[in-house]
This record gives structure tokens, sequence and C-alpha cells, in this order.
């Protein structure tokens, strides 16, 4: 196992550095990953690894290492270690190369996210993920759930300004439609606290009128806000929203 793990250092050492490796190298990583030479290592071991390892020079192997070292959980005080190391990952890692196995970043980024959460620290993760959605995609317009954990972060750290940047983007899809509510729904949050109300009735009214809306959640709340809102702004709730919500609950 542990010439294995060598071995595969040594592989990425000397694939990363030209485009043309890449594919040979990420093949690679894959039969690694597929025998079990990661998920099966104990977190000093990959701890080890990252460290022969540069962020920048070898972002996409690191990726793979990164995402089997934050899997297991952690004290702390690990916590804290692994949240500089994922968001100085972020921070330094070549666009190109995550990617490739964006599905493996964004997991590493949401395991970002979990862990501020828990040290009660929100606004650790505001910046790294705010990083992490430039680099996912190359062109803005495309939500995914990094979008709704970092306005979420925003909310939470109360960095509304930070967080309604992204919202001033125009948004042409989405990954998953839950991925869009969460984005409008905290989004809508976020107009809030920035006072941005007719902005927040906007975002708020996408979820409240969403096909699926009739037993999420999400819309539960986001009616709530929506009708705060409008009080505030027009003193009163447009008709026919209030009678989109009597039909939802019919």
């Amino acid at each position: 196992m542990v010439e294995a793990l060598e071995s595969l250092v040594t592989q990425i050492q000397g694939l990363s550095s030209r485009d043309e490796d890449i594919a040979q190298l990420h093949k690679r990583l894959r039969e690694a990953e597929g025998k079990g030479l990661l998920s099966h290592s104990s977190s000093s071991r990959l701890d080890s690894l990252l460290k022969q390892l540069h962020p920048s020079q070898h972002s996409l192997g690191y990726l793979y290492i990164l995402e089997a070292f934050t899997s297991s959980s952690t004290s702390k005080d690990q916590a804290r270690g692994r949240v500089s190391t994922v968001a100085a990952f972020i921070d330094l890692c070549v666009a190109e190369q995550i990617r490739l196995v964006p599905d493996k970043f964004i997991s590493v980024c949401r395991r970002l996210k979990d862990e501020v959460l828990s040290l009660k620290t929100p606004i650790r993760g505001v910046g790294p993920l705010r990083t992490a959605i430039r680099k996912l995609h190359s062109s803005s317009g495309r939500i995914t759930s990094l979008h709704s954990d970092f306005l979420m972060l925003c909310l939470l750290a109360k960095c509304y300004k930070i967080g309604y940047s992204i919202l001033e983007e125009n948004i042409f899809e989405a990954d998953q439609p839950r991925d869009l509510y969460l984005y409008c729904y905290y989004g809508g949050m976020i107009c809030i606290g920035q006072k941005c109300y007719g902005k927040a009735i906007e975002l708020l009214s996408n979820v409240i009128t969403a096909p699926s809306a009739a037993m999420s959640a999400i819309s539960i709340e986001a009616r709530k806000k929506y009708i705060l809102v409008s009080l505030i702004l027009n003193g009163q709730v447009c008709e026919g929203i209030l009678n989109f919500m009597g039909f939802l609950d019919r």
C-alpha cells in the first residue's frame, strides 16, 4: 500500500506539468481510486502525501487525494487545519484541471462549508467559496450547489454585500432545480439584508412559483419572507401571488 501510494505521488509529480500528460494522469488516478488506494489510506498517510505536492503544480492529483483526506471525521483542531488546507487549494489550484472532475471539487468545497459551520466560523468559508465558484465555471450564468452554500455562509457571516455580488450576474441554467430554489431563497435573504427589497421579491417569487413548490419547506419559508418584504416595500402583497399561494395550499 505504501509503495503504491508513493508511486502514485511520483506519477502525479511527473505528469502534471504538460497538458498532453494530464489525460494519462487522470486515467492513473481513476484506476487508483477504483482500487480503493486512497479511500483505504489513513488520514495521516494522506496528509503526508499532500505535503509532497503543490496545489498549483499538481492540482488534479492534489484534488483526488484531498477529497479522500477530507472524507474522514476529525477533531476541532484538525478541522481548523483542514479548513486552511482546503482554502489554500481553492485559491491556488489550476481551474482547467479541477474542471476535469467538478463533482470532486464541489465535494471538497462543501466539506469546507461543513467544517466552518461546525467551527462556528462561517466567514472563513466566504472567500474560498466565492473563488471556487469563479474557478468551477469559465463564465457566469450557471448555478451549482456551491452558489447556495456561498450565499448561506454570507448570511451567517452577515457579509451581505459580498453575497449580493453574485446575485448581479445573469443566470441561464442550474445543475439541479433545488440548486436554483436555494440560490433564490438565500439570495432573497441577502437582498433583504442589503435592503434591496425589489430584488428580494423577484428572487423569492421564483421559489414560490416553482413547479414543485407545493411540498417544499423552502417554499414555505420563502412565502413568509415574500409577504414580509412586500408589506415593507408596497404596503400590500400582490394579489396574483396570494392567489397562487392559495392554489398551492389546496
